[in-house]
């Protein structure tokens, strides 16, 4: 009477399966909806952040705002840096982007615009501030990621009917 014994699986057999599992566990836990509010959420508190500390009062930019674009900011371009033209209208189409933007974002009303604002502030800063790239790139990669593949289910947008999904 013969009997089968099961062979034992090779070490390459048992990692493999640990990577099986482990990368099942990653896709539980990294659902797009959640990876989508995530980032939606790290994108709006730096500029959220920024955007307070511009304001006085209602639609009032406190002083410093106004100097840090008159004396402080500078345009990178080539042959400059220049100076901004118009600082005050700048600080304030600042001060209003940096608030209204990731407020846009956390709530998930017009999603996929206010990431477009973003990504396009992003640009200006970075043509302020040249040094920040590793940050800036990050701000820009997020605020592509939520253009291209929307709010998710845990926004506004989703329940007026923007589900729309990328392939």
């Amino acid at each position: 009477m013969s009997t089968r014994q099961d062979p034992k699986p090779s070490v390459l057999g048992m990692i493999t399966m640990a990577i099986v599992r482990a990368r099942h566990l990653v896709e539980r836990f990294a659902q797009p909806w959640f990876v989508q509010l995530v980032m939606r959420i790290a994108l709006a508190v730096p500029f959220w952040k920024s955007g307070v500390l511009k304001w006085h009062g209602f639609l009032q930019l406190n002083d410093t705002a106004i100097d840090l674009f008159t004396d402080e900011f500078r345009l990178h371009l080539p042959g400059g840096p220049y100076p901004f033209p118009a600082p005050a209208v700048f600080a304030f189409l600042s001060a209003c982007g940096e608030v209204t933007f990731p407020a846009l974002l956390v709530l998930g009303v017009g999603t996929r615009f206010a990431a477009v604002g973003l990504l396009l502030m992003t640009c200006m800063i970075e043509l302020t501030v040249p040094d920040g790239w590793p940050i800036h790139i990050t701000w820009a990669a997020m605020a592509l990621g939520i253009a291209a593949w929307g709010p998710g289910r845990i926004s506004i947008d989703y329940l007026l009917g923007d589900r729309s999904h990328r392939t």
